[in-house]
């Protein structure tokens, strides 16, 4: 049995801003026995992906039962698990938890934010470039989404400002498979060093693309958001940028709400929980949430990594 609390087919993707074209998008892995073939690279990626998860279930009869919201599991009796839901509650004996990040964006924490006379948004809401025609916009954060939006919003916007923890890195030339391999790599070993730091939680070193000037004002760090005269954020020690709107391109953290009663809130993904002194069952298996970090309260200094 497959619960979902989404209203169709499509899992996160269903939720893309209209400007991410399926052209746009890293990539995507196809689903076993079905491959996404022919789409069309310059449609929105939320209606060719939905179109294809729904073609999937359908090829396959999948029963997916939709707009059911997991409240809580615990254990239940005879090595099983309970599942209550917003439709009733189940038992089974094995239960995988594949609700990944996109409903918990994260947003980070600075002196004065909410003092901020200006706009503030996630990613998560971000609508289109159109919609800051005119404004001042600080786009925070140095992941593909961050690069994303500021490219696109540069050529509407009466001016950009990209803040970033830490310098990005440009590469140059192709991102091939070898590469690709070591980025990767490059992933897990950064959150293997933020796991024993506290405060800090980071995608990655990483290597981006140069985003072809759209940021006017070169990439800095965060430090503090204040009100006082016009919407600024601080940038260093002594600087400071006016702004109409700041965009929050900092990532999301994977949703584990569910499982208080049986102790399943492992951070280890992929892993079969294991009460302590006792043999793993019953099983519940974390799937496609990702390494990730002991939780923290962000540092007064720095973003989280987009």
């Amino acid at each position: 049995m497959v619960l979902d609390h989404a209203p169709r087919p499509g899992g996160a993707w269903q939720f893309r801003w209209p400007s991410l074209t399926y052209g746009k998008v890293h990539g995507m892995h196809a689903l076993p026995g079905m491959e996404l073939t022919g789409a069309d690279p310059a449609r929105p990626s939320s209606e060719v992906i939905g179109e294809y998860f729904t073609a999937y279930e359908d090829r396959f009869d999948l029963r997916v039962r939709r707009l059911v919201v997991v409240r809580e599991v615990w254990e239940g009796e005879g090595g099983r698990l309970l599942v209550e839901t917003s439709a009733g509650t189940w038992s089974t004996r094995a239960l995988i938890n594949a609700t990944g990040t996109w409903d918990r964006p994260f947003w980070p924490r600075y002196p004065g934010q909410d003092t901020f006379r200006g706009r503030q948004l996630h990613t998560a809401i971000y609508p289109s470039p159109e919609a800051f025609a005119g404004q001042r916009v600080i786009v925070v954060g140095g992941g593909a989404s961050g690069t994303q939006h500021l490219m696109e919003i540069a050529p509407y916007a009466a001016e950009t400002t990209w803040v970033t923890r830490r310098p990005p890195v440009f590469r140059e030339g192709p991102f091939d498979e070898n590469w690709g391999r070591s980025a990767v790599a490059m992933v897990e070993s950064a959150y293997a060093a933020a796991a024993a730091q506290r405060g800090v939680r980071d995608r990655a070193a990483g290597e981006r693309r140069d985003p072809a000037g759209a940021g006017r004002r070169g990439p800095r760090p965060a430090a503090d958001v204040r009100p006082d005269h016009a919407p600024a954020v601080g940038v260093g020690r002594r600087a400071a940028v006016d702004a109409d709107v700041i965009l929050w391109a900092t990532g999301f953290a994977p949703r584990s709400t569910t499982w208080p009663r049986c102790g399943c809130a492992s951070r280890a993904a992929a892993s079969a929980w294991r009460a302590p002194g006792r043999p793993p069952t019953p099983a519940s298996t974390w799937w496609g949430t990702g390494p990730r970090p002991a939780r923290s309260a962000p540092t007064a200094r720095g973003s989280r990594g987009a």
